[in-house]
C-alpha cells in the first residue's frame, strides 16, 4: 500500500484551509486518512503551519512520499534538514546531541524571522489602515481682518476711560444732594402740619354740617321779607 502525505481541505469557498495527513494514496483528497500531523493556512502572511516534525521525519523515514506542497512545507520547517544531520549522524560524523543541537538552533533562528516578519506584516497593515481612513483634520481658528481688530480696539473702552469722566458728571450733583439736605429737614415740618390738617378737615366739615342742622325755621322766615322789602324798594 502506497503511502502520501498530502493536504486534505477544508475552509469556506475562497478561504482555503488545509489539514497535512497521512493517508493511502488511493482515497480521495478529502477521504479517510491514518493520521494528521499538521495544519496549513495560506491565507495569513507568512502562511501559517503548524507541524508535529517528530512524526512527519518517522513518516518520511518510513517511505511516505509526499507532495510537491507538502514537501516545501517539511523543508520549510526543518524536517529534511534532520533528515540531512541523521545521515552525518550515520556516517559518523557527529552524534546525536550535536545533531539534535544543530537542528534546534536552525529551528530557533528559523521561528525568529518568522515571528520578525509577522510583526513587520502587522505594522505594515496598520500603516495602510491609518493611510486609507486618514486622521482627523484640526480645525484653525478664524483669523479676524487687521481691519476689524482696528474697529475692536477703537470701540474698547478701558477702566482708566470710564473712571475720571462719570467721577466728574456725578461729583456737582452728589454735592448739590448734600446742600438740599438740611432744606429737606426744614421742610419736613410743614409737610407734617400739611398732612395734620388733611387728616383734620372731614372733623370741621361735620362741624359746620351740624351748626346748619340747628338753624331753625323761625330765623328763616324772619330774613325773607327784608328780601322782598328791599326789592320793592328797588
Amino acid at each position: 500500500m502506497a503511502v502520501k502525505m498530502r493536504l486534505s481541505r477544508k475552509g469556506r469557498a475562497k478561504a482555503p484551509f488545509y489539514h497535512i495527513v497521512i493517508a493511502d494514496a488511493r482515497s480521495p483528497r478529502d477521504g479517510k486518512f491514518i493520521e494528521k500531523i499538521g495544519t496549513y493556512n495560506p491565507m495569513t502572511k507568512p502562511a501559517t503551519i503548524e507541524i508535529d516534525r517528530n512524526a512527519a521525519y518517522d513518516w518520511l523515514t518510513k517511505g511516505a512520499q509526499p507532495t510537491d506542497t507538502v514537501k516545501a512545507i517539511l523543508r520549510f520547517k526543518g524536517v529534511y534538514y534532520k533528515k540531512h544531520l541523521m545521515r552525518g549522524v550515520k556516517k559518523g560524523a557527529m552524534t546525536v546531541e550535536q545533531a539534535d543541537t544543530l537542528w534546534q538552533q536552525w529551528i530557533d533562528a528559523k521561528e525568529g524571522k518568522i515571528s520578525t516578519r509577522r510583526a513587520q506584516t502587522a505594522a505594515d497593515l496598520e500603516a495602510f489602515r491609518k493611510l486609507v481612513s486618514g486622521e482627523a483634520k484640526k480645525v484653525k481658528a478664524p483669523v479676524a481682518d487687521e481691519s476689524a481688530n482696528e474697529a475692536a480696539e477703537a470701540f474698547k473702552v478701558t477702566e482708566d476711560v470710564v473712571e475720571a469722566p462719570v467721577v466728574e458728571e456725578i461729583a456737582p450733583a452728589v454735592e448739590e444732594v448734600v446742600e438740599a439736605a438740611p432744606a429737606v429737614e426744614e421742610v419736613a415740618p410743614v409737610v407734617e402740619e400739611a398732612v395734620a390738617t388733611e387728616e383734620a378737615a372731614p372733623e370741621v366739615v361735620e362741624e359746620v354740617v351740624a351748626a346748619g342742622e340747628e338753624v331753625t325755621p323761625e330765623v328763616a322766615t324772619e330774613e325773607a321779607p327784608e328780601e322782598t322789602k328791599t326789592e320793592e324798594e328797588a
